[in-house]
């Protein structure tokens, strides 16, 4: 009996000791919140080792430097760490690094602000109680906790997540930065009132402050998801446009392909009556190339192509080759939307590449590009091949990713440079050149 009273004692009379030492289980079921709540929000992908890794290395830290440092350099270093980490073990970019740190403390903040002044209020206790008494102190951060799983399930129950995130220009960026520069520094001056003017704030102001705090995120998400569907809207114009020209050749080619049948036939014709095999397969060359040029055509359709940017770039790339008399085969085995590279940067190493293409082979006799997209499933892998024709058989395959490098005028020579970079930045990614008496090479080799 007395062991108990002992522990009630400690419970409910100010306790330091006893904060100190719950404060450890707390920041483990914090940094767990935390993680799941922007893994959750964000469709961050990742993997039970990745996400054990993070729960002890930030648990620890944090724990270490809340017992060593003083408020706010501990905050400092565990709000270092946590950026860091999330960066290298979920593999995100920095932008979404930074959105995935900010939206679980702003979760936490809000909740923080819904539920003190009532807490307060309903518990007839002031703040000091619930800073020092360790029994109000487990109740409201356990009724943090709870409210905070309950949106982390609501999330991922329902399937929702903010994917406006993954693909976003630098505008829209700049807009996002402005908002939550804003939004922290409002949440910091309400926790400061909240803080000192908690005990002499009425019920009905900290209601109205969670309020308009929470009405200003919600609308800032629900504009910058509009001004992200009109960016996607005006994209898809765009590719509408670029196939509408696609499908006006292909149709102007079809209807002179049928015009032209009856002909196509009696040639055929003429050559077989007269056994003349070797006239025939000259024939067949000729023929084959006005198919290939009505099946690149066809390759050439978003329904194919599934990702607007690539798309994008491709038919830009194809009518642009064709403008310079170069003929360009294409071969699509691959789902882009299942490409394992961020697209930002696929794009930009795969349109360095075809503009190099396109130069090279425009110099040539033969002007000729092929593009293939297939999926190496055998060593797990996806590729993307651009080959081309070209004139200088001595071109070194080793100096042309040289910074500054160029055979022609009026070029950089940073292409090549930026690729290789772009490519050193990540494990899954390889770039093999070759080079023989007729193709110059370009591999892309994206390992799943």
């Amino acid at each position: 009996m007395e062991l108990l009273n002992n522990i009630w004692n400690a419970l409910t009379t100010p306790n330091e000791c006893l904060i100190n030492i719950l404060s450890i289980p707390f920041t483990i079921i914090e940094t767990t919140l935390l993680m799941f709540l922007f893994i959750s929000i964000l469709d961050i992908k990742s993997n039970y080792k990745n996400k054990i890794l993070y729960i002890s290395v930030i648990s620890i830290i944090s724990i270490l430097s809340n017992f060593l440092l003083t408020s706010p350099f501990n905050l400092i270093i565990n709000y270092t760490f946590m950026i860091i980490f999330i960066h290298l073990l979920f593999k995100t970019n920095v932008f979404k690094t930074i959105i995935a740190f900010i939206i679980p403390i702003i979760i936490f903040a809000l909740i923080g602000m819904f539920i003190m002044n009532p807490y307060l209020a309903i518990a007839n206790i002031s703040f000091d109680s619930l800073s020092t008494i360790p029994l109000y102190r487990i109740t409201y951060v356990f009724l943090q906790y709870i409210i905070a799983f309950a949106i982390y399930i609501f999330f991922r129950k329902k399937h929702l997540s903010l994917k406006i995130f993954d693909e976003i220009d630098k505008k829209n960026k700049k807009i996002i930065y402005a908002n939550l520069i804003f939004g922290i520094f409002t949440l910091l001056i309400e926790a400061v009132i909240t803080v000192y003017y908690i005990d002499n704030l009425p019920l009905i102001i900290t209601f109205l402050s969670f309020l308009s705090m929470l009405a200003y995120f919600a609308i800032s998400i629900y504009s910058l998801t509009r001004v992200m569907k009109l960016a996607s809207t005006t994209q898809k114009l765009q590719n509408a446009e670029e196939y509408n020209k696609t499908l006006s050749i292909l149709h102007d080619n079809v209807r002179g392909f049928k015009h032209d049948f009856d002909n196509i036939v009696t040639t055929i014709g003429g050559y077989v009556k007269t056994n003349d095999i070797e006239g025939l397969k000259k024939y067949y060359v000729q023929l084959e190339d006005d198919c290939q040029k009505v099946n690149n055509l066809y390759v050439l359709n978003p329904k194919l192509i599934n990702n607007p940017g690539v798309y994008s770039l491709l038919t830009t790339k194809y009518h642009e080759a064709e403008e310079k008399g170069i003929k360009v085969n294409m071969s699509l085995l691959l789902d882009l939307s299942k490409l394992n590279m961020k697209i930002y940067e696929f794009t930009r190493v795969l349109g360095i590449l075809l503009d190099n293409a396109i130069d090279a082979s425009s110099e040539c006799k033969e002007k000729l590009v092929n593009i293939i997209f297939r999926d190496d499933a055998k060593n797990h892998r996806q590729l993307i091949i651009v080959e081309n024709t070209y004139k200088d058989k001595n071109v070194d395959t080793e100096k042309i990713f040289n910074k500054g490098f160029t055979g022609k005028e009026n070029h950089t020579g940073l292409g090549l440079w930026e690729v290789r970079k772009i490519l050193n930045k990540s494990k899954n990614l390889n770039l093999h050149t070759t080079k023989n008496e007729k193709y110059f090479s370009q591999q892309i080799e994206i390992y799943y």
